[in-house]
């Protein structure tokens, strides 16, 4: 069978390739992977975590760039191409790359079935392998202990926070996933854990295994007003450091854990206090309590689990007031749907909920069933005060908020990575 030419040809067939779309475990990842015979030279760092994996992988590889490192980034899902999974050098990998390294995979694969994220992961540990590059950063998919990214030993992994998610994979207690996600840890190299009550199953797996365990609050922590924040560590501290250009409730945490990561690779990987700063300043990530400019007030947040959506009520608490707050709203079938509602329901007054384009979503007529049990009563049709409207796509949801919402009002958008990607492709359209 020929190899395809194009990435889009590539992705159709990864994504027919194996029975099943998750498929935990590592033996057939680490088979390929031993015929793929590559080492990295460079430090390792693998990062896990219910909530915040993403923006401090984002953190991290924009320090390590303003401090001159050439680095490699691993991130999943995208939002809107899939090349944003891949970075080097604070750019997303060309499709002439990707399409480079999954030839290569392919060629020593054998017959071996790979699910398209364990495919792309070997894809990513291959590309960056040939970039020879000072640092690579790996962000975990699903849990950790059987994730395909777990194939690499890590110098360091932290573990951002541990909460409820995934519970038909990972458990169904903050006990039994703190155990899944501590699976990233490796004896003798450092194991950061951000969650400030970390579970004890996390902290008894690190000592067994003899894992060098940072936790917050005993390790390191931060302290701030609200024109600066300082960090400090086993051995440093950072003083007077500006806040993480990333909004919201968590960044400091997330900071912390990437400059405890930061002193854990000092001897392999110095950073100076500059560059620290700036990287906290341009750090960019798309979807995370992201305020976009303009009226009304549009934010988007991929907040998928009630732990993200308790962090998205207590950033909108924080913004100026709005008379009326807009959610567009769309959510996959196994997510504490009612549990993320919680969250948010004294805060939204107009609810467009909307379908997503996957078979695994909850439709827009479901999610409304669950706000009206949630709320205890239908409000009315004609009512100003509160509404909850269906919608087929995430653009029709958001347009209906556009038409509604005045000026000072704001709309909120999240739920799915799904549901901010539709909007951000619709307001793309818009602007060409």
């Amino acid at each position: 069978m020929e190899n395809p030419t194009t990435l889009a040809d590539w992705l159709s067939r990864l994504e027919a390739m194996h029975p099943k779309a998750i498929d935990m475990g590592l033996d057939r990842v680490r088979q390929v992977k031993q015929a793929m015979n590559v080492q990295f030279a460079c430090p390792v760092i693998i990062v896990g975590g219910t909530n915040g994996k993403g923006s401090t992988c984002a953190m991290l590889e924009a320090i390590l760039l303003r401090a001159g490192y050439r680095v490699g980034l691993y991130t999943s899902p995208h939002l809107l191409h899939f090349n944003e999974r891949m970075r080097l050098n604070g750019v997303s990998c060309s499709d002439q790359e990707l399409i480079a390294a999954f030839d290569k995979l392919e060629a020593v694969r054998g017959d071996v079935s790979l699910s398209y994220f364990e495919f792309t992961t070997l894809a990513a540990i291959q590309l960056f392998a040939d970039a020879k590059l000072d640092a690579v950063i790996f962000e975990v998919g699903l849990g950790g202990r059987l994730d395909a990214v777990n194939v690499l030993d890590a110098d360091v992994s932290i573990v951002t926070s541990v909460d409820i998610d995934h519970t038909e994979y990972l458990g169904d207690t903050r006990e039994k996933i703190g155990f899944e996600k501590a699976g990233i840890f490796r004896a003798g190299k450092t194991a950061i854990c951000g969650d400030p009550v970390p579970p004890a199953s996390l902290v008894e797996h690190a000592e067994k295994i003899g894992a060098d365990l940072w936790l917050f609050n005993r390790d390191f922590n931060y302290s701030g007003d609200k024109q600066q924040w300082n960090f400090s560590g086993r051995g440093r501290r950072r003083n007077s450091l500006g806040y993480p250009a990333l909004r919201g409730a968590n960044q400091l945490l997330n900071a912390s854990s990437v400059l405890a990561a930061l002193e854990a690779l000092r001897l392999r990987l110095p950073v100076g206090a500059q560059e620290v700063r700036t990287g906290l300043a341009v750090v960019d990530l798309p979807g995370r309590f992201q305020v976009l400019p303009g009226q009304p007030t549009v934010i988007l947040d991929v907040a998928h689990n009630p732990h993200a959506a308790a962090t998205l009520a207590q950033n909108l608490d924080n913004m100026n007031f709005s008379p009326y707050t807009y959610a567009v709203f769309g959510a996959m079938q196994d997510k504490d749907i009612d549990g993320v509602i919680a969250h948010l329901k004294g805060r939204v007054d107009h609810w467009c909920v909307t379908d997503l384009p996957l078979p695994r979503a909850a439709s827009a007529a479901e999610i409304k069933d669950r706000l009206v049990h949630a709320y205890g009563e239908m409000p009315p049709a004609s009512d100003t005060e509160r509404s909850i409207l269906t919608f087929a796509s995430p653009a029709e949801a958001f347009a209906n908020a556009l038409s509604r919402a005045g000026e000072n009002d704001r709309i909120a958008v999240f739920g799915s990575f799904l549901t901010v990607a539709g909007v951000m492709e619709f307001r793309n359209s818009e602007h060409h």
